[in-house]
């Protein structure tokens, strides 16, 4: 039986660091490993970054520098990801060949200087790369301390527009649409004069303004990133054996990443969540998030973990996060204490095997000067390390406690990469000043967000694993489906939608959902498309907002700061009820959000996207106001997040997200796993200022557990 992780031999949380001693300016290596093993660290991730020491000119490899990292780390009990080197290229062989740099846009290579600049699928580079995989994985592979290899890292940062990548998706275009006349009525070429004659007329990238054109283009080079990851893992699969495991890094926002796709040639996801410190971590924060590749609010750092849990629907390795201030040099917020913890616990909870932080100590050159390790700039232990030590203290007294654990959750929602390109590509609002995000990701974390504030727990599904399960089987482990944002849509995908609800399940439907097909084309019909029956809404103009506009609720129960943000669809009621309409003079006269019974089920529109307090109270009406089973009446800045152990059991992660300490009060008899304190139903739980507290209890169900439900 292969092992999934670093965890599946030993049933324990890993925490770990990305180590790199070629990076030294003196040898450290026995006292940094002895650090790490004070401070319980029980992995490291090595050698992805540094293809020019691995062969420092072409065909001649030095392969010894890292045995005695290996050799000293197996000596300590530290086990070891080994990385291929193939993101970063060499000097010599941008100079040999300088063809392999990645095209920008059309005939505007990369200049060379920073990494991941190359066209990987470029004969130069793939026959060297397979050459230098191969030189490590034969003297390595076999090492007692390595337990798996990361192939290439953080995979499909650019799209190539190189003129061999081009030619390819003209091929794939015409292997898909069979002729140039199919591609004229499918993309509406008609449109602008552009109907083609021949394959030797589609236009460059660069210029286009068809949405058809860019999801097929977006689709394409998602495609290249899953076969070059493939094709890395291929590679390894010659080499490694049954015990150890292969995976690469994801950073999910990355422009020609589809996550699902790629992770099929792994054996487990990896991915490396980034985010917003200190106060952005308060439960209240509202900030925008600055950079694409990293999240601000409490909410989307369990979002990340939960998008790490949808690639595979399994448990997942964090291979690199916050360790101290994060980005560049004038960007220094490191965590307020406890809040490395939080963290940690929090990915924990929603399914990570491994916590590992980039990296063990602060580089004293290079692009990330000032991008915080484990250690400072002066090498020497400090606050942040006693920190994770503490983190790994707890671990160890957790044990293998969480072997077999599942995240709960009772609310699903539903991702799409195609309707995260198409949505980008023609976005249907302007982001706010400031805002990095995306607008896809803007409408699904509405949901999200509000979701996390009315106390619920998510599951994240890729459409594809949403259509494995099916519809009855989505109804009986999630009681609602959250599908918003979903602009692309086949008919199957709305057939299913309106099955899980005729099936039993509350599907909560968002803005843009359904509105267009599979080939980005806006479809002729009655909007929300295919759904019009089963929610009893329809509508047939929709408008963007300059400022949010307050919800009044006519059948729901609305807090102060319920309403709708950057997007109104005019939503007309049919036979459903209405639960909001709007405080303002044109939209009151649309509803805000409605309701109505379809089948077994049930189908609540929100015609906007909602602020958190209006999605919180849509959420929780969804769920019928079902509470986390262990906590009661917790002030705002209190959450628990929780899951199942194959024996039934459920273990709580307990969090004060504030400055404030807090005293909540324990709805059932629990126990904590590490110092043993037992806690009856009616105890009070005393909780410091950003804080998280580990607690046990007895199954739910104990003649017939069912984890995750």
């Amino acid at each position: 039986m292969k092992h999934s992780s670093t965890a599946a031999a030993t049933g324990r949380i890993d925490l770990g660091v990305a180590y790199y001693p070629e990076y030294q300016r003196h040898d450290r290596l026995e006292t940094d490993l002895d650090l790490m093993v004070e401070a319980g660290i029980t992995v490291i991730r090595v050698g992805e970054s540094v293809w020019s020491t691995w062969e420092p000119r072409e065909g001649e490899y030095d392969l010894e520098w890292l045995a005695p990292t290996l050799d000293a780390a197996h000596e300590r009990g530290i086990r070891v990801i080994l990385g291929t080197p193939t993101y970063a290229v060499p000097p010599w062989l941008q100079v040999a060949h300088p063809e392999i740099a990645a095209d920008r846009a059309t005939g505007e290579p990369i200049p060379w200087g920073a990494r991941q600049e190359m066209d990987f699928t470029h004969p130069e580079f793939v026959t060297r790369a397979e050459r230098l995989i191969r030189a490590i994985l034969d003297r390595y592979a076999s090492h007692p301390a390595v337990v798996g290899f990361q192939v290439d890292n953080e995979p499909g940062i650019e799209i190539f527009h190189n003129d061999h990548v081009f030619a390819r998706f003209v091929d794939r275009l015409a292997a898909t649409y069979g002729d140039v006349e199919t591609l004229n009525r499918e993309w509406g070429l008609t449109y602008w004069s552009h109907r083609l004659q021949d394959w030797s007329e589609l236009w460059r990238p660069d210029g286009n303004s068809f949405p058809q054109y860019d999801l097929a283009w977006r689709t394409f080079q998602a495609d290249l990133t899953a076969e070059f990851i493939a094709w890395q893992s291929a590679l390894v699969e010659e080499y490694r054996d049954a015990s150890q495991f292969v995976t690469t890094c994801f950073q999910y926002p990355r422009a020609a990443l589809d996550d699902h796709k790629t992770a099929e040639s792994l054996t487990v996801t990896a991915g490396n969540p980034y985010y917003g410190m200190q106060d952005r971590l308060a439960i209240d924060d509202r900030r925008p998030t600055t950079d694409y590749w990293t999240t601000s609010s409490v909410p989307t750092l369990f979002r990340q973990g939960d998008r790490m849990f949808s690639s595979k629907q399994a448990r997942y390795l964090v291979t690199e996060t916050n360790a101290q201030a994060i980005g560049d040099s004038a960007t220094n917020y490191p965590p307020y204490p406890g809040q490395l913890a939080q963290a940690a616990f929090a990915l924990i909870s929603r399914g990570a095997e491994l916590i590992e932080y980039w990296q063990w100590n602060t580089l004293p050159y290079g692009a990330e000067t000032y991008w915080g390790g484990v250690l400072p700039h002066s090498l020497e232990p400090g606050r942040v390390y006693r920190e994770i030590a503490g983190i790994g203290a707890r671990l160890e007294g957790l044990g293998d406690l969480l072997d077999g654990y599942e995240p709960d959750a009772d609310v699903a929602v539903l991702w799409s990469i195609p309707s995260k390109h198409a949505l980008q590509f023609q976005p249907p609002f302007r982001m706010p000043a400031g805002d990095a995000g995306d607008p896809y990701e803007r409408i699904v974390d509405a949901f999200y967000n509000g979701a996390f504030d009315a106390r619920a727990q998510v599951r994240i599904l890729h459409l594809a694993q949403a259509h494995d399960l099916g519809a009855a089987e989505l109804a009986r482990r999630y009681s609602v489906l959250v599908a918003a944002g979903l602009y692309i849509s086949s008919d199957a995908d709305i057939a299913l939608l309106d099955d899980y609800a005729r099936a039993g399940g509350h599907l909560v439907l968002g803005p843009r959902t359904a509105y267009a097909d599979t080939e980005s084309r806006a479809r002729h019909q009655v909007a929300p498309p295919g759904l019009v029956d089963a929610a009893g809404v329809r509508y047939e103009e929709f408008s963007n907002l300059d400022a949010p506009v307050p919800a009044v609720g006519t059948g729901l129960e609305l807090p102060e700061g319920a309403g709708a943000e950057l997007w109104v669809d005019g939503l007309l009621p049919d036979d459903a009820e209405v639960l909001a309409t709007y405080d303002h003079p044109r939209f009151r006269d649309f509803a805000a959000v409605t309701t109505a019974a379809a089948g077994d089920g049930r189908v609540t529109t929100v015609g906007c996207v909602p602020t958190r307090e209006l999605a919180a109270a849509v959420l929780a009406h969804a769920r019928g106001g079902a509470a986390d089973g262990l906590l009661v009446d917790p002030p705002p800045a209190v959450t628990a997040s929780s899951g199942t152990l194959p024996d039934g059991r459920r273990v709580w992660f307990v969090f004060n997200w504030s400055w404030t300490p807090a005293t909540v009060a324990l709805a059932r008899p629990v126990a904590d796993p590490i110092d043993g304190a037992a806690h009856a139903a009616g105890d009070h739980l005393e909780l410091a200022a950003w804080t998280t507290v580990v607690l046990v209890g007895e199954s739910d169900h104990p003649e017939s557990p069912t984890p995750g439900q």
